[in-house]
């Protein structure tokens, strides 16, 4: 009997491993989705950035797969004509007091074999990026801007043509296991798996508690929103601005993005959601709100992080503040340039009991169930990479 093997999730991460599931004949592959559409949430909501591996420890997986998974995200979209335009990116240190963190991200972008990489000054930088600020810069040429939906749409379309299923509005509400396999309930079925694997995104944790994984760590949702330049503006913006990364902080702060589509967006800045999937200040969820309060880890990271929060707070409140954070890497830059908000995205940022931050990518194993407990950035760009090392390292499939 054909191997029975369920993905919940039809994000990137979830159909990149159900099409390398399908292509390699390991099984019948049924993908859960909860929404009506693919990649209607990080996948769909994020800026479009293929990575280069600049800023992760070498040897973690995060450096490993974000590696692989850009020469893989590239040859699909060659092979499948979908836009794939490599428009650069320069890290840009301000002033004499960054210039020690950028030499350690130089460090960590040469042990990781960054394609192109260069050290420049400020008139070498002002030749790729004229209207930036800076007295430094590391480029990386190869870094590149694409549409993740796009490419989870076409990827989805191979996983049907390979005889697997994708079913739309079936959100997952009872997971029970029987032996060596699972029965996955929804509203409308019931489904019995050989195998699961759980791609759940924000709702990772909640997929985590129903299979009887430890509540650690849990998704601590933060949501980055973005504000759109002018066409005008625009222009001043060939390709993509970067900040050194503070170590002090856990997010990377306001940068400049040119996407596929020629739309220069300017962050996403990090604050927190007032629910799993809450895009704007009016999404609430009481329930979602004071599970992250009562997590023990809550007072340690509101400790270390108040002033911070309250910073990016008020950027996203009050518009002239997030133009100011802005205008520190583009002078020229004015409130008026910013016309209309982007489409904001929510992190699924994995937090332990004791406050911390988890930084890598987390795969953790439950009986016959695998679950992605914490895949943040460079999740897209390693999509295909971490799929093919889930299906190595985790006995998912009928050969392993």
């Amino acid at each position: 009997m054909e191997m029975q093997i369920g993905i919940i999730g039809g994000g990137i991460l979830g159909i990149a491993l159900a099409r390398a599931l399908a292509l390699k004949d390991q099984g019948h592959v049924t993908v859960l989705e909860k929404e009506s559409t693919l990649a209607s949430h990080q996948t769909g909501r994020n800026s479009g950035v293929v990575h280069a591996g600049l800023y992760y420890q070498p040897g973690s997986l995060k450096a490993e797969l974000c590696a692989r998974g850009r020469s893989l995200t590239r040859e699909y979209c060659q092979e499948h004509t979908l836009p794939y335009q490599e428009l650069g990116k320069l890290v840009v240190a301000l002033g004499e007091g960054q210039l020690a963190r950028l030499a350690d991200m130089e460090k960590r972008a040469t042990a990781n074999q960054v394609p192109g990489l260069a050290r420049l000054n400020r008139e070498e930088l002002l030749g790729i990026e004229p209207h930036a600020a800076g007295i430094a810069a590391l480029y990386s040429p190869h870094t590149a801007s694409v549409d993740y939906a796009a490419i989870t749409r076409r990827m989805a379309e191979e996983v049907v043509q390979a005889g697997g299923c994708i079913l739309h509005n079936h959100e997952v509400t009872a997971i029970e296991t029987v032996g060596d396999a699972c029965l996955v309930s929804t509203e409308h079925s019931t489904h019995r798996f050989d195998q699961l694997i759980v791609c759940a995104g924000l709702q990772s944790d909640v997929i985590a508690k129903m299979v009887g994984a430890d509540p650690s760590p849990k998704i601590l949702p933060f949501r980055g929103e973005y504000w759109v330049m002018s066409k005008t503006s625009a222009a001043m913006v060939n390709g993509m601005i970067y900040p050194v990364p503070d170590p002090r902080f856990p997010f990377l702060g306001v940068h400049f993005t040119r996407g596929v589509d020629g739309e220069v967006h300017v962050g996403p800045n990090a604050v927190p959601a007032l629910a799993r999937e809450g895009y704007d200040w009016t999404s609430i969820s009481v329930k979602d709100t004071a599970e992250s309060l009562r997590w023990p880890g809550a007072p340690s990271l509101a400790k270390k992080y108040w002033k911070m929060g309250t910073m990016e707070i008020g950027a996203s409140l009050f518009k002239p503040l997030y133009a100011k954070q802005a205008k520190a890497y583009l002078p020229e830059l004015t409130s008026a340039d910013l016309v209309q908000r982007g489409q904001a995205g929510v992190r699924a940022q994995a937090w332990s009991k004791d406050g911390s931050l988890l930084d890598d990518f987390a795969v953790d194993r439950v009986g016959p169930v695998t679950l992605l407990r914490n895949a943040p950035s460079p999740a897209a760009t390693s999509a295909m990479a971490i799929a093919d090392y889930v299906l190595a390292h985790y006995s998912v499939g009928k050969t392993q």
